[in-house]
């Protein structure tokens, strides 16, 4: 009776640090919100942006709300028609419209936050670069904290009104829904929002820079608005519902894991997750307020230190969550207690979590080899700076994917050494929990990228003093090094999760292995590969097709209003904005589609082994896919960059040139398809695992 009374409190304490973090979360927008708003000129240009950026995201949100209605009805009538008892029917339709609605509040919150922190953030920058930077994290952090908290609020709700403490062994399949709605919801939010900022950046760096000579962000461009609404629609929407489903498929693909282990932890191994990423969430809000800097510091090591408290509190979170939760009344013959061998599972996970960050930054940042070599190469054109270029993306595949296979051996082995059955897999759960207990604190940082860039546009825009740009731009420049860091944390969550929720579908379908020796299986696992790459090329070609009428546009208003370039005429911002937002919308439905229609017609069709091949084959090509396409963008902006500090002959230079238009190239790479690949992976997971009833019954 105790134990089922402390059990029931710490599920209960998961709804009461989730309601702390929409608190912390009200209390930093109402901190940012007071801050000074600048000048006239800077609140006319932050108006134009924000405007932009709620009016794609109404229209975005329109048609993604349109196709979800209909994905939820095909659910319930699939299970329907498929003969399966109609309840789970409706539970899983009603799992995926709320995992749905919560992604959709997660990226529309996260963005309303950033269109207002930019401009306190540029106006900050008047007085001091510790006072920006402090704006520009809690700004970010408002949407780090609030897909933490939702997706705590969202799956324990879900559980707990599903009938989840009487029943714990069933529910966690019911609920599966809502991580297929959040991952259907960021595959084309991501999508959207990353054809929309590529079009734009393409647009406004091909004609701006390279045609017309003009510097980044200047006011003459007709692009620059566009170019600055989607670095919010892309990185801090798109961003956020995807590290919202991240959070959301992993603990519901962890709980279903818990239940092999019931008979040892009972309801603490299936609430687990819960209780480990509700930890987390505090450790992150404590990172959060310490990040500050002296004027003469660099702003990474402000945002280095917070990262640091942020793991050591998480540290603590989780040695207290498995001391807690997984240590069993009766403890199997082991070297050490079962909840310290899941505890340093739990390590693996965030030691990972760091090795990716340093790899990341190994292979995009211009203070190493592979990024000057790039921009070495710019001096000889724009070939030699593509092919180095795309030799780095290779290159940097290696690193990455033997820290995962490491880390997916370690915490298996630990989990197994616990002396419990199926202990190992549940050892892999452990760290993937581990690894995204710091999961606010990195999408904080991912936010302070774009924030810091339109603070930087409205500086620059508004023609403010050279000693406040280059503030803005030393944070610009810290920036772009955490969005790319951020990527290479999201591609290594990805990996984990997949194979934590690949090993749920087999759980559910009651497969051991995957035999791609049988012809069904290994086409299967082919269909699964190629499908990896016809996605990102219908996304990258979506950012070429809806580039080409913005740069016609461009070209268009300097030919007929030559009073632009003169300083003398006002260039039609809200034409270009109103372009992007059309083909944006227009061309992210395709390859979403397809990710959804393949793996469910492999499913009805070759059954559930071949679509567990796929999903299978599907996630190995995709994580290394995704790598190269992060790596080779992130590096190829960062040489751009390098050569802009006076490097090979700085700007306008032949070498400036060539870096363009690497930079241009690498743009859908780093920012459309690699990180809609991140998704997608998910997404194949939480598809199958959401049909797979289907699949069993019509190949039973």
């Amino acid at each position: 009776m105790t134990d089922t009374l402390s059990t029931n409190y710490y599920f209960y304490s998961i709804f009461g640090i989730s309601l702390i973090g929409l608190i912390a979360a009200y209390l930093l927008t109402s901190h940012v919100l007071k801050q000074s708003t600048g000048n006239e000129k800077m609140q006319e240009i932050a108006e134009a942006i924000r405007q932009g950026a709620m009016a794609f995201l109404k229209r975005q949100y329109t048609t993604i709300s349109v196709l979800s209605i209909v994905m939820a009805a095909l659910i319930f009538f699939a299970y329907y028609l498929g003969g399966k008892n109609l309840s789970y029917g409706w539970h899983t339709a009603v799992a995926f419209m709320l995992g749905a609605i919560a992604s959709g509040i997660s990226g529309f919150a996260g963005m309303y936050v950033s269109v207002k922190a930019n401009l306190r953030t540029a106006a900050a920058a008047e007085s001091s670069i510790n006072q920006a930077l402090k704006v520009a994290i809690r700004g970010g952090a408002v949407s780090g904290i609030l897909v933490v908290a939702l997706s705590l609020l969202g799956v324990g709700g879900l559980f707990y009104f599903y009938g989840g403490l009487d029943n714990p062994t069933e529910v966690p399949l019911l609920i599966v829904g809502f991580g297929f709605g959040a991952s259907f919801v960021a595959l084309f939010a991501q999508l959207g929002g990353g054809i929309y900022t590529k079009a734009a950046d393409v647009g406004a760096d091909l004609v701006g820079k390279v045609e017309s000579g003009i510097p980044e962000d200047d006011p003459r461009n007709p692009a620059v608005i566009a170019d600055l609404v989607g670095d919010n629609v892309g990185d801090c929407a798109g961003r956020g519902a995807d590290l919202f489903e991240s959070t959301a498929a992993e603990n519901i693909g962890a709980m279903i894991l818990g239940i092999a282990l019931f008979p040892t932890f009972g309801l603490k191994g299936i609430i687990f997750p819960l209780v480990a990423r509700a930890f987390g969430l505090i450790a992150s809000i404590i990172g959060v307020l310490t990040v500050k800097i002296k004027e003469n510091q660099d702003p990474m090591k402000g945002l280095n230190k917070g990262y640091a408290v942020t793991t050591f509190f998480a540290i603590l979170g989780f040695l207290a969550a498995t001391y807690l939760l997984l240590n069993p009344t009766e403890q199997p013959v082991s070297a050490l207690p079962v909840w310290l061998w899941y505890f340093l599972a739990g390590m693996v996970g965030i030691v990972t979590s760091i090795l990716f960050v340093y790899i990341t930054q190994y292979y995009t940042e211009y203070k190493y080899r592979p990024v000057k070599e790039i921009a070495q190469s710019s001096e000889t054109g724009g070939a030699t700076n593509i092919i180095s270029g795309f030799a780095v993306g290779l290159e940097s595949t290696g690193l990455p994917v033997l820290v995962i296979s490491a880390a997916l051996l370690g915490s298996y082995f630990l989990g197994k050494s616990s002396g419990l059955e199926s202990g190992g897999l549940y050892g892999t759960a452990v760290a993937t929990m581990g690894m995204l207990s710091t999961a606010a604190y990195i999408l904080a940082m991912d936010n302070f990228g774009p924030i810091t860039d339109n603070a930087g546009g409205i500086v620059e825009m508004s023609k403010s003093p050279e000693e406040i740009r280059k503030r803005t731009d030393r944070l610009d420049s810290v920036g772009n090094t955490t969005k790319a860091l951020t990527k290479g944390y999201a591609v290594g969550s990805a990996a984990l999760a997949a194979f934590l929720l690949f090993s749920a579908y087999l759980e559910e379908v009651g497969i051991e292995s995957i035999d791609l020796a049988k012809p069904m299986v290994f086409v299967g696992g082919l269909l699964g590969a190629v499908l990896i790459f016809v996605f990102s090329a219908y996304a990258i070609r979506a950012v070429s097709r809806a580039a080409y009428y913005i740069i016609n546009d461009v070209r268009d208003q300097f030919k007929n209003h030559p009073g632009i370039m003169q300083g003398t005429e006002k260039p039609n911002y809200a034409r270009c904005v109103d372009i992007c937002t059309k083909g944006a919308l227009k061309e992210m439905v395709l390859p979403g589609l397809l990710a959804v229609i393949v793996p469910t017609a492999i499913g009805f069709i070759l059954g559930p082994e071949s679509v567990g091949a796929t999903l299978m084959v599907g996630t190995i090509a995709g994580i290394i896919l995704a790598l190269l396409l992060n790596n080779s963008g992130g590096a190829w902006d960062n040489a751009k960059k390098y050569i802009e500090t006076g490097a090979h002959g700085g700007k306008g230079s032949f070498a400036h040139k060539a870096a363009v238009v690497g930079d241009t190239v690498g743009d859908p790479f780093k920012d459309t398809a690699g990180p809609s690949l991140h998704v997608l992976i998910k997404l194949l997971s939480t598809l199958t695992l959401v049909l797979a009833p289907l699949f069993l019954i019509l190949h039973q």
